[in-house]
């Protein structure tokens, strides 16, 4: 069972893709928020599970490094208990994303 004191940031974005520039803006956006850890829910929604509020800001001061000049990003952090209670409509979760503890390792940075 996953432990509730993990938070999930939510990124949702909405780049534009007209111009070779915007594409190529938006293929590189996409490099480095899956080098974050994010991965796919949908179309234009990753996720990533954090530690902790502090972890969350430290993320999103990334996210903003590596922003396109045009479109929306935003980010939603909540704890892990308020994103196990995401109902389905229709479809179901990835079984390919490993979303649970047991595979989730933890780096402690040592200073």
């Amino acid at each position: 069972n996953m432990s509730y004191s993990f938070m999930r940031s939510i990124l949702f974005f909405d780049l534009p893709t007209i111009t070779l520039k915007d594409k190529k803006e938006y293929r590189c956006f996409v490099k480095e928020i899956k080098k974050m850890g994010f991965y796919m829910l949908q179309e234009s929604v990753y996720s990533k599970l954090v530690l902790n509020q502090e972890q969350a800001k430290l993320l999103i001061s990334k996210i903003k490094k590596n922003t396109p000049k045009k479109g929306i990003i935003q980010v939603l952090t909540i704890t892990e208990k308020q994103y196990s209670k995401i109902e389905y409509i229709i479809g179901n979760t990835n079984s390919k994303i490993i979303d649970n503890e047991d595979r989730l390792i933890i780096l402690w940075e040592l200073k």
